[in-house]
């Protein structure tokens, strides 16, 4: 029965889109070109500015898409438009999927993820949720993240003098952060990120069935766990944000579990990539570097301008609920936040990684309106401790290889990104 509902739920979200999606673009039309062509994936830039070049609004006969920066801000911030990775249920078609959805297969992109729900739900959870990321909660953490960051580059120091980023410092130190929040043991980190991996690709638009199947274990096994975790803290509660959600009583079981398994997702996958394309960007533009070894009061901007130039989240998806003044009522616009990030209408030669940009951070990066990203300083905090402690410890940090892009249509980022380390410096030379 799992599989017959899987299945269901794969051909009408994924498989029926996919295929037409995959046929358009074989035929040249810019919106599917832009989530379909293997070419565009690669580098999407031209291809967002042909695009919008087309109009602040293209359309095909399937979907809508814009990488106008001052479409993509409005849109992101009416509440008209519904959120979430996949189609609202608007269509007898997407509802057909929606009822048929296994509550055990719920995923990042599905009721009652904070992504996918809508005021006054979204209000009531995010509200909860919200108090684990004030400024001053989130500021907490700085002494962690420090610490973590010193054992992950200990462990390197102590390595071959050739390492891979991703692998043992850029995943490893956002998973922990995320873990130590919601109480995963040290154990499990290695689980998560694995599953965290298989899992992102839901969000993406045209998943085959071969990914989707993978996907879907991924949400059951996490669901499985968190489901059994939960039902550990609420005997024996810790300290952590999921442990504090459990005892005030106000989520159901979904809630929760959706609640935590967005977190550790949004709460390693996007940094993960944001601190890849960091150290990518940087090793490539050696004399920006070199401005921010002298002058380090810099790194929140670079933080910002990275975000701008390779964004970690390209596109989101927004189904109008009503008549606007973008699409009809029922129709969805995929927002090209790639695109929007790099509109010379909004940022000047907006092609060119600059660390010194005094506008960079308006981009949409972590999105905007209701939805805005709740880990957004969290991930800010720990990019900016993580790239100053690499650069730190190892000065002659190198790239020793080429780098493989990883992610997804959704996600921008590195699969591997492999180093040198050049001759580093001790904890001892640091602190003196």
């Amino acid at each position: 029965m799992n599989h017959a509902r899987s299945a269901l739920v794969w051909g009408i979200r994924y498989g029926i889109p996919g295929a037409a999606i995959h046929f358009a673009a074989r035929r040249g039309d810019p919106v599917a070109r832009v989530i379909a062509d293997p070419t565009v994936l690669a580098d999407p830039f031209d291809a967002y500015d042909r695009l919008r070049s087309r109009g602040p609004v293209v359309a095909n006969r399937m979907v809508n898409a814009t990488a106008s920066h001052s479409v993509a801000n409005a849109v992101l911030r009416d509440e008209r438009f519904l959120g979430g990775p996949t189609p609202a249920p608007t269509t007898w078609l997407s509802r057909i999927a929606a009822a048929a959805v296994d509550p055990a297969a719920i995923g990042p992109g599905e009721p009652p993820s904070l992504l996918a729900i809508h005021p006054p739900d979204h209000t009531r959870l995010r509200g909860l949720v919200s108090k684990a990321f004030t400024p001053r909660a989130v500021a907490a953490y700085a002494d962690r993240i420090r610490e973590i960051a010193d054992t992950l580059l200990d462990d390197i120091a102590n390595g071959p003098t050739t390492f891979d980023l991703i692998d043992t410092y850029a995943s490893r130190l956002p998973v922990t952060v995320i873990a130590d929040i919601i109480g995963v043991p040290v154990e499990n980190h290695a689980q998560f990120l694995d599953w965290g991996d298989k899992a992102a690709t839901s969000l993406d638009p045209g998943m085959t069935w071969r990914e989707y199947r993978v996907a879907d274990r991924a949400i059951r096994e996490s669901g499985a766990w968190l489901t059994a975790h939960i039902a550990d803290l609420r005997r024996s509660p810790g300290t952590d944000v999921l442990s504090k959600l459990v005892q005030l009583d106000q989520l159901t079981e979904l809630e929760l579990r959706s609640t935590a398994q967005l977190l550790l997702g949004a709460g390693f996958e996007t940094t993960v990539k944001l601190i890849g394309n960091a150290v990518a960007l940087l090793l490539r533009h050696p004399d920006q570097l070199a401005a921010l070894r002298a002058d380090p009061s810099g790194w929140d901007n670079a933080i910002e301008e990275v975000l701008r130039f390779d964004t970690p989240v390209q596109m989101t998806l927004r189904t109008a609920n009503t008549e606007t003044e973008h699409v009809p009522a029922g129709q969805s616009l995929i927002v090209l936040i790639g695109g929007a990030n790099r509109d010379s209408a909004v940022f000047d030669e907006p092609h060119r990684f600059d660390i010194t940009r005094t506008n960079a951070r308006d981009h949409l990066a972590f999105s905007a309106g209701i939805h805005y990203c709740l880990g957004a300083q969290l991930a800010r905090l720990e990019s900016v401790i993580a790239l100053r402690a690499l650069f730190d410890r190892f000065p002659n940090l190198a790239l020793d290889g080429t780098p493989a892009r990883g992610g997804t249509r959704v996600l921008r980022g590195y699969k591997h990104l492999p180093l040198r380390t050049g001759v580093g410096v001790t904890q001892d030379q640091l602190a003196g």
